[in-house]
């Protein structure tokens, strides 16, 4: 398993074994949400927000 540090409030996270990059992961420290970004070597970031274009 591979270790990250949360980007917002520095928790450790394990990435479970079957996460890719790409995937949307939740801190279970602050909850925001982090993009994983790369497996080897392990990397995340602050997920991009959805951007609602209501209708436009």
């Amino acid at each position: 398993m591979n270790a990250v540090s949360c980007p917002e409030c520095e928790a450790q996270i394990e990435l479970d074994a079957g996460t890719d990059a790409g995937e949307i992961i939740v801190c279970p420290d602050c909850g925001v949400d982090l993009e994983v970004t790369s497996i080897d070597p392990a990397a995340v970031q602050l997920a991009p927000m959805e951007q609602e274009d209501w209708g436009e």
